[in-house]
């Protein structure tokens, strides 16, 4: 689904986060005054929230940066360019992941690339929901095809947070962590998360889609469907805003290298990296596996990225799924 043309030049004229008048947008598109304000109405259908103040106009609550793909392209290094097969920008979709499984055609050696504005059904780990709203924060899927076989890409999503991390720091210089297997955290509190899905065959050609949602401004009211701790980069920079396109090629620019890599290298080539960034290390944890639950201490994770946890017994084991629940603070 698309924005319509006439909704996207009120956005953009209402995306500094300052007041415009009803005639300066009637005469900028060219279309009655009592049809702006209809048009206006629109944006609570995007759950945009603004407002309308009589001799002053309208005005978006929160200021966005609407994606742009020749912005992103600006941003992006000439030998990343040639990796990319397709780079669409949506407005609204049910999830980026879902749009590369269903429209992607894999080819070798190139990537699809899909982000949105906004996404109606986006999918967490487990099938839990990523809340999305629009025009702020990053919804970013990409694909790519090996010829390993599925079996071989084990850890691929603990080196993709590596990449999410290396962009955070490189831009914002905040020290965020990884939690075990692919959650971004900062004090504690949930930044972003990692969703790989694979198909094809165990020891033969398979397709990765990986899909990145970062909260870049999220409000309380957005928030209250989050089922854990969570934070964005506006509140940790002190209601500084990253810009969004140069957030989004930056983090184009780190993973398509690593995607390429990764069936030569292997997690190997950053595993100690990702040690360092661990933010569960030392901590008490349960996993829960299925129905079952095991209690322990983290010990960090193996040469193949499996989580260690060293049980009341004493015993350290190595598990290579389950969901982590601990108290960071």
């Amino acid at each position: 689904m698309a924005l319509t043309t006439t909704q996207r030049t009120i956005l953009v004229a209402l995306s500094d986060g300052q007041f415009h008048s009803g005639s300066e947008l009637s005469e900028t598109l060219g279309i009655s005054r009592s049809a702006i304000c209809k048009q206006i109405n629109t944006l609570d259908d995007l759950g945009l929230k603004y407002f309308a103040v009589s001799g002053k106009g309208y005005r978006l609550v929160q200021p966005i940066e609407l994606l742009d793909e020749r912005v992103i392209r600006a941003h992006l290094r000439a030998g990343v360019v040639s990796q990319i097969s397709v780079l669409n920008c949506l407005d609204i979709v049910d999830s980026t992941n879902n749009y590369l499984l269903t429209h992607g055609q894999m080819q070798s050696a190139y990537s699809q690339i899909c982000v949105a504005e906004f996404q109606s059904a986006g999918r967490g780990r487990r099938g839990k929901q990523w809340v999305s709203p629009f025009g702020q924060n990053v919804y970013l899927s990409l694909s790519w095809q090996y010829f390993c076989g599925v079996s071989a890409l084990a850890g691929l999503s603990l080196g993709v947070g590596v990449c999410l991390v290396r962009v955070i720091r490189a831009l914002t210089g905040i020290e965020v962590g990884l939690k075990w297997p692919n959650d971004i955290f900062w004090q504690g509190k949930k930044l972003g998360g990692i969703l790989v899905e694979l198909s094809g065959d165990m020891e033969g050609p398979c397709s990765v889609v990986v899909g990145l949602g970062l909260n870049r401004v999220l409000s309380d009211d957005e928030g209250t469907a989050i089922d854990q701790e969570w934070v964005d980069l506006h509140r940790i920079l002190g209601h500084k805003n990253v810009p969004r396109n140069k957030l989004i090629a930056e983090l184009i620019n780190e993973l398509l290298p690593f995607m390429a890599a990764f069936e030569q290298e292997g997690i190997g080539a950053v595993i100690n990296e990702w040690r360092r960034y661990d933010c569960l290390v030392g901590q008490t944890a349960k996993l829960q596996l299925g129905n079952n639950i095991i209690s322990g201490t983290i010990s960090g994770i193996n040469d193949s990225g499996h989580l260690l946890l060293t049980l009341v017994n004493g015993e350290t084991q190595a598990y290579n799924s389950g969901e982590v629940s601990v108290d960071i603070a």
